[in-house]
């Protein structure tokens, strides 16, 4: 075995490391995303658990946010919530943060 082996053995794992963390991320921030849309919308406590993982399942429709964004902003238009997409925009980057946070405290 080589070192050149053995660093690339090390960079695909560290990559694949990267991958599931960033997979993570995204579906905590999805989630977290979903909780404040369905506090906007005034849900019960299992209400706002249901929509939440369905705001998790919307983001296999395509590849990027746009069929999260999308799905969130139609609930909170149907349900009269004043909203736009920059606010939901705003508030995809705030649970992004937010999500980053809580996975590397839970890991620490």
């Amino acid at each position: 075995m080589t070192t050149f082996d053995d660093r690339e053995r090390a960079f695909e794992a560290r990559y694949a490391r990267d991958e599931e963390m960033q997979f993570r991320v995204v579906a905590r921030r999805n989630r977290l995303l979903g909780e404040w849309a369905a506090r906007l919308m005034g849900l019960t406590q299992v209400e706002a658990e249901s929509y939440a993982k369905d705001v998790v399942r919307a983001d296999f429709e395509e590849a990027g946010d746009e069929d999260v964004i999308r799905k969130v902003l139609g609930d909170l238009t149907s349900a009269g919530v004043d909203c736009d997409e920059a606010k939901i925009r705003e508030a995809l980057q705030h649970k992004s943060v937010e999500a980053r946070r809580q996975l590397m405290e839970s890991q620490g």
